[in-house]
């Protein structure tokens, strides 16, 4: 094992084990490096590694401390990987959504409130048939992430939020291509919504998964 893995694998035990908390600070560097058995150009390099996936974070002329560990600051992180992916891989980014978010938009039955509710329908309400590809991809971003939030899983949200970007341009090719994107997207939002409205878990998971199934579809039928 190459000495930096092992200093983070070793700085990683610490924190799962529990000896390190969300907040702690580390001890100084030289000390550290002692405690663990390593030297300090190798610690070095692994908390640099650990701060650029938010694990730990490197306040200058105050020390390093344990981020806290929020699920959503981890899974930053995913979003700066998805976006090396190449073209060929966004049918497999979709069939992701396609098993996560209707999970996410039936547990938001039960959580969204009423205001929320009413907030993503006057979003719909404002689109019309001369709305621009680019409006209608950042309402339904929007959109979606309005619905996911309401699901009560942070983790959940995160990921969903990480797997939106290599599927935008894909959305943008099919507002641009696909004749009745605008009014087929709209519809199926409205479909989404009522059975919210209606606290229908079952129709919500239904309407999703058919909603993010059209636009897979329409991709795989023009590669």
């Amino acid at each position: 094992m190459a000495v930096t893995d092992e200093a983070i694998e070793k700085i990683k035990a610490m924190i799962v084990s529990g000896a390190l908390r969300p907040g702690d600070r580390l001890p100084k560097e030289s000390e550290l490096a002692a405690e663990l058995g390593l030297s300090r150009n190798s610690l070095r390099e692994a908390v640099r590694a650990l701060s650029l996936i938010r694990i730990l974070d490197v306040r200058q002329g105050d020390g390093t401390y344990v981020t806290s560990l929020d699920p959503q600051l981890l899974l930053e992180a995913l979003s700066f990987v998805v976006d090396f992916h190449r073209d060929d891989t966004v049918l497999e980014f979709l069939a992701v959504r396609r098993i996560l978010e209707p999970a996410a938009t039936a547990l938001a039955c039960a959580r969204i409130s009423d205001a929320e509710l009413d907030r993503l329908q006057a979003q719909l309400d404002a689109l019309g048939q001369e709305t621009s590809v680019e409006e209608l991809v950042a309402c339904d971003l929007e959109f979606h992430r309005g619905i996911v939030q309401s699901s009560g899983n942070s983790v959940l949200c995160s990921l969903l939020d990480g797997l939106s970007g290599p599927t935008t341009r894909a959305r943008v090719w099919r507002g641009l291509t696909q004749e009745d994107a605008v009014s087929r997207t709209l519809h199926e939002h409205r479909a989404i919504l009522a059975a919210l409205r209606d606290r229908d878990a079952e129709a919500a998971r239904s309407w999703a998964t058919v909603h993010i199934a059209s636009v897979e579809q329409w991709l795989r039928s023009t590669l």
